[in-house]
């Protein structure tokens, strides 16, 4: 299912736009990431976690998206070296790890929380900005 929602998810993407993720280590949020990518690329995309390298880049049919993990990070500023303000720019960017911007997040996202409930995942989302009202359709 969560590799569902990050297909779905990836029709209704746009520039300047962003996903947040949240959630305990090894709750989806990088298979999310992948499965989004993949459905703008190719399913055989190789969609490594950025965990090391903090950002990994991607061109979709369409839409560029930057996927950021910004677990490592110190500060918020760091992630705006990094390229974020740039990524929204032209494309659109999945954040995993969204709390260390400490309140600097883009406006127009989409937060996704993931959390784990026995054998199962719940995904909790709360549209801001342009994903307000947006509709979108998921089967799991």
């Amino acid at each position: 299912a969560t590799s569902s929602l990050g297909a779905a998810l990836a029709g209704a993407l746009q520039v300047g736009e962003a996903i947040c993720l949240t959630g305990a280590l090894g709750a989806g949020k990088s298979t999310l990431a992948r499965a989004l990518i993949r459905a703008l690329t190719t399913p055989a995309e190789d969609v490594p976690s950025p965990t090391f390298t903090l950002v990994q880049f991607y061109e979709g049919a369409g839409l560029k998206v930057a996927h950021f993990d910004l677990y490592r990070l110190t500060s918020a500023d760091e992630a705006y070296e990094i390229g974020l303000d740039e990524a929204l720019e032209d494309g659109a960017a999945l954040i995993e790890w969204p709390e260390r911007l400490e309140g600097h997040l883009p406006p127009d996202r989409l937060d996704i929380e993931i959390t784990i409930d026995g054998d199962g995942r719940h995904a909790l989302l709360t549209p801001s900005g342009a994903w307000e009202g947006r509709e979108f359709e998921f089967r799991s």
